[in-house]
This record gives structure tokens, sequence and C-alpha cells, in this order.
């Protein structure tokens, strides 16, 4: 009796044993916290280098107007020193470069989305995320066209209160080292560069820009041309 009953239960050992090798058990797993984390890291890194890249155009479009317009109005106070002459060209500079930038991006970033968009068609992905996380033009028009406009402001804003031409033309260069130091600092800090070295670059090359533009228009003045 023992013997049968001994031999009964080995035979439900074996069968369960068979069945739990044809259907294992079904053990939830989750993702290590790790790797979680550096995916969660990932995207934040990579957000953070998206508003980086948007917020180094903007000082690069504040630059330009900056640059631009000062020229602009320093050479043509190397031939008229009357503050009505340099205050309407610069206003008129303004007024050009900001048009100039935010039609040129628009037709940039345009070209970029049209490329991009011809890319998820081919990719049967129309119409998803990934074409509603692609740039605006009109964005990025009205963006690129803000900062030139910021950076213009700089030099019209110094020189539109002083009579006295010297005084005037040495503000205003004064005025826009400062904004160029700091744009370059600026500059530095969002792209992770050295400091000095980017500040240096930037106020020597606006400075370039404004020393040319002057001398070779102060050429017209004593021509008398």
């Amino acid at each position: 009796m023992a013997a049968t009953m001994n031999n009964n239960n080995n035979k439900l050992q074996q069968q369960a044993a068979v069945v739990d090798a044809e259907n294992p058990p079904v053990v939830a797993t989750r993702p290590p916290c790790g790797l979680m984390g550096g995916v969660v890291k990932k995207e934040d890194d990579d957000d953070l280098a998206q508003r980086g890249n948007w917020l180094r155009a903007a000082v690069l479009g504040a630059n330009d107007g900056l640059v631009s317009t000062a020229s602009l109005m320093l050479g043509v106070g190397a031939v008229k020193p009357e503050p009505r002459a340099m205050l309407v060209s610069g206003f008129a500079g303004l007024l050009a470069g900001a048009c100039s930038m935010a039609i040129g991006e628009f037709v940039s970033v345009s070209s970029q989305r049209d490329a991009e968009l011809a890319q998820l068609d081919r990719d049967g992905k129309r119409g998803g995320d990934e074409e509603k996380a692609l740039a605006s033009p009109a964005q990025a028009a009205a963006a690129s066209a803000m900062a030139f406009s910021v950076g213009a402001l700089v030099p019209l804003l110094a020189a539109g209160f002083i009579a006295d031409y010297r005084l005037r033309i040495g503000v205003v260069a004064a005025v826009v080292t400062a904004t160029l130091a700091a744009f370059g600092g600026l500059g530095a800090v969002l792209g992770r560069a050295p400091v000095v070295r980017s500040c240096a670059r930037v106020v020597i090359g606006g400075w370039a820009a404004m020393s040319v533009t002057f001398g070779l228009m102060r050429l017209f003045r004593a021509t008398g041309v």
C-alpha cells in the first residue's frame, strides 16, 4: 500500500514538472533604477542642449545687430557730425537688418522643414510627434528679428542724448565695447568655452568692424566727396 502511494506521488511530481517546464511562470520585470535615471537624464540633457542652441542663436543675432548698427552710425558720423544723421542712419540700419535677418531665417528654416517633412513622408511618420517637434519658420524669423533689434538699440540709446560730437563717438564706442564683452561672456557660458578668450575675440572683432568703417568713411570727409 505504501509503495503504491509512493508511486502515485512520484507520478504527480513528474506531471507537475512537465507542466512547469511547458508553462514557465511569468515574472514581471522593470528596468533597473539606474537605467531609468539614465533615460530621463538623457532627455533632460537633450532639452537643455536645444535651449542652449536657441540662446546662442539669440546672442549671435543681438551681436550682429550691435556691431552692424554701431559701425553704420560711426561711419556716418565720420562724414556728418550731426546727431540726427547718426540716429537716422542707426534706425534705418535697425529696420533693414531686422527685416533681413527675419527673411533669411524664415527661408532657411522653411527649407530645412521641407526636407524634414519629406523624410517623414518616406518613413511614414507624417502627422506624429516628430512633425510637431519641427521648428516653426515664423517663430524663428520673429526671434531672429527681435534679437537683432535688441542689439541694434544699444548704440542708438547711447548716442540719442549726447549733442557733443566727440563725446558721442566716445560713449558709443565705450558702450558697444562693454556690451560686446557681455555678449562674448554669455556665449562662452552657454557654449562651455573659455570666457576670457571668447570675450576678447568678440570685442576685437567688433572693434575691427567699427574701425574699418569709421576709417574708410573718414576718407570721404577728408577728400570732400
